[in-house]
């Protein structure tokens, strides 16, 4: 995973937060069985899945939970 602060673009980060969204239904996560799984809160799912969070810790938490390959800010 690909993670720069410095090339942080916000088409970038909708893009993610979108990615992620979906890849969590696909996977038939809800929140609660996403935040079990990687640790994180509901709260902090909700805040990186419309972008307002985009922690490069807490995404790779979450990629690793979704088996995603690699997510670039």
């Amino acid at each position: 995973m690909t993670i720069s602060q410095t090339q942080f673009d916000t088409t970038k980060s909708v893009s993610i937060a979108s990615t992620i969204a979906e890849a969590r239904r696909s996977a038939g996560y809800s929140l609660d069985d996403l935040a079990i799984t990687c640790g994180l809160t509901v709260r902090e799912l909700e805040a990186i899945e419309t972008a307002a969070d985009l922690d490069p810790s807490r995404l790779q938490r979450v990629a690793a939970a979704l088996k995603l390959r690699s997510l670039t800010v």
